[in-house]
């Protein structure tokens, strides 16, 4: 049993191998028609400057961006600017985001990242990769969306949606965030169709309309045929 189990895990390394290989060439082919299947793609939070776009990433952890739009609609116009947030009173601003969860984290990283950029960026969001690491609350997936959409530097925000198709798509055999980063950097354009950021859009608009985790459509998806899995379901 062990030795089967063992032999099936090879083939799948070689086939993970072969795919990954040939993943740039597959980018070529699905980035144009993603493009031209959700010409509107976009964020879906809802943000007016850098610093509400730093707010309403770090609430969207384990939150949905509709929730997080409602929320901020009104939190926006309470805290206007990076001063604002550093100067809130804590146990009220939890209560303010209380419903996106994990509400008592994310208030005291918003406020701490806010003080940060008082302190030590003259109240500017920051708009390089090491300085927004930095933050309080800010990771690789947090950073790359405030470049991408606030800045216009190109990134790749490995959000659940981006690793799963990645993977279905066999563009990388990783489901770590970091790692699948560095994996669609070097086969994504960085510039051209949009580059990094735009294939983002594309990717997360594709795994929320027809790409689902649990019941993929892919008799009504328009890249089907360039998709591993769309002939071998059992393949990633």
């Amino acid at each position: 049993m062990a030795k089967k189990a063992a032999k099936k895990k090879s083939v799948r390394k070689k086939k993970l191998k072969v795919v990954q290989a040939e993943a740039k060439e597959r980018v070529d082919k699905i980035f144009p028609i993603l493009k031209k299947t959700y010409p509107d793609a976009k964020i879906a939070l809802e943000f007016d400057t850098p610093v509400h776009l730093l707010v309403a990433v770090i609430l969207s952890a384990q939150c949905t961006d509709v929730r997080v739009n409602i929320v901020t609609k009104d939190l926006f116009k309470k805290y206007k600017n990076a001063a604002d947030f550093a100067a809130a009173d804590i146990e009220v601003f939890q209560q303010e985001i209380r419903s996106t969860g994990f509400y008592k984290n994310k208030a005291k990283n918003i406020i701490g990242a806010a003080k940060a950029i008082i302190e030590e960026h003259g109240g500017k969001v920051p708009d390089t990769m090491e300085e927004l690491l930095e933050l309080p609350g800010v990771g690789r997936k947090t950073a790359n969306c405030i470049l991408g959409n606030a800045y216009n530097t190109p990134g790749i925000t490995c959000d659940t949606h981006v690793i799963r198709l990645s993977r279905r798509l066999g563009l990388s055999a990783n489901t770590d965030p970091v790692k699948l980063e560095y994996d669609l950097m070097e086969i994504v354009p960085k510039k051209r169709l949009g580059g990094w950021t735009m294939f983002s859009h594309l990717i997360i608009w594709h795994g929320r309309n027809i790409c689902k985790a649990r019941k993929p459509d892919c008799g009504n998806c328009p890249i089907a045929e360039f998709c591993p899995s769309a002939n071998d379901p059992g393949l990633w």
